[in-house]
């Protein structure tokens, strides 16, 4: 029900396009711009093509990041994010964002059947799903040094928090206090802090997201 709640808000904030022209992807908007594409095929039979285009480099934070979407090339229609556009079919588009990247891009079924969009071949998220496609095994490598990061951080994030919580007297007369075994130097914690960034981040080009390790890290 919340959830449902919180599509018909999206899809409220949903606004008409201009019909401007869809931009070419240049190699240095690579750190600064997010660019799927997804093939769909309407009730009459014909293939539409759709560009969902996310500029990162706007303010996350003041909350104006938008999805625009482009159908045949033209600015069909654009929303802050998170975004939920309806598409023929019944079905709609929804794109998300973490403090890293995008998480969530996906075409959503009126049956309720999913699939990610295709990352454009020129954009990050394009390159790192090449490096999987070509080099597989180096690409499982790099993903589980991702993993392994992201659960080492959440590991002494806990470790962190739990020290003071004990110190609290109602927590501490009930459980006793805690002291973490584990005491890193100032420059290890900048090091870990930047491994769990940069793990996030090249989880973000594959599209990975979960709340726990990767919201951790935010």
């Amino acid at each position: 029900m919340f959830e449902e709640r919180r599509r018909r808000r999206a899809v409220r904030r949903v606004r008409a396009g201009d019909g401007r022209p869809l931009r070419r992807f240049r190699w240095w908007q690579l750190p600064g711009r997010a660019l799927f594409e997804l093939a769909l095929t309407e009730d009459h039979g014909r293939t539409v093509r759709y560009d969902v285009d996310v500029r990162h480099w706007q303010n996350q934070s003041s909350g104006n990041v938008k999805a625009q979407l482009y159908r045949d090339g033209r600015l069909h229609a654009e929303s802050k994010i998170p975004a939920v556009f309806p598409v023929p079919g019944g079905g709609t588009i929804e794109v998300a964002m973490s403090g890293f990247g995008i998480k969530r891009c996906h075409h959503v079924a009126a049956d309720g059947a999913e699939r990610q969009l295709t990352p454009h071949p020129a954009s990050a998220e394009g390159r790192r799903a090449r490096l999987d496609r070509d080099h597989p095994a180096l690409s499982r490598w790099i993903g589980l040094c991702s993993l392994s990061a992201l659960l080492v951080g959440v590991g002494l994030l806990v470790l962190q928090i739990a020290e003071p919580v004990s110190e609290i007297p109602p927590v501490a007369a009930r459980v006793g206090s805690f002291e973490s075994p584990v005491r890193l130097p100032l420059w290890l914690n900048i090091a870990l802090g930047a491994a769990t960034a940069m793990a996030s981040v090249e989880r973000a080009l594959r599209l990975r997201y979960h709340w726990l390790l990767d919201g951790a890290a935010n």
